[in-house]
């Protein structure tokens, strides 16, 4: 089971890695989205065509979209990705929660949780 959990992980990552920091998502779907590819973010479509649509938009719009990957943990078939997403350097950007679920090496699922970084907090903590 820690093999498969492993892999689930790599693929997860390598999606990122290319999709979202590498701004090829056309071949990050083609390589790791299941064609039935379901979304639950409500603004978003289901399908791989709308995730490369979404993630052209976003470089479009701010070239320099970067997400640093800060924790990953995998339990099942289910991968959790919390990461800081930035549109430019220098930006506070978004601490983003991602669920996927893998199955046989694709990513056929995705639910995600989005909160902006705020300037100032109530408290010392940092969101990451």
């Amino acid at each position: 089971m820690t093999n498969q959990l492993e892999r689930n992980k790599d693929v997860v990552r390598s999606f990122i890695a290319l999709g979202m920091n590498g701004g090829n998502p056309a071949e990050a779907a083609r390589r790791y989205l299941n064609s039935s590819y379901r979304q639950h973010n409500p603004r978003v479509p289901d399908g791989p065509e709308a995730y490369v649509r979404l993630i052209t938009m976003l470089h479009e719009q701010s070239p320099e979209y970067r997400t640093d990957v800060k924790r990953m943990v995998a339990e099942g078939d289910l991968v959790v990705v919390r990461h800081h997403v930035r549109p430019a350097p220098g930006d506070r950007g978004r601490a983003v929660v991602d669920i996927f679920r893998v199955e046989d090496g694709r990513i056929v699922e995705h639910w995600d949780v989005v909160q902006e970084v705020p300037e100032t907090a109530a408290n010392d903590n940092t969101m990451f």
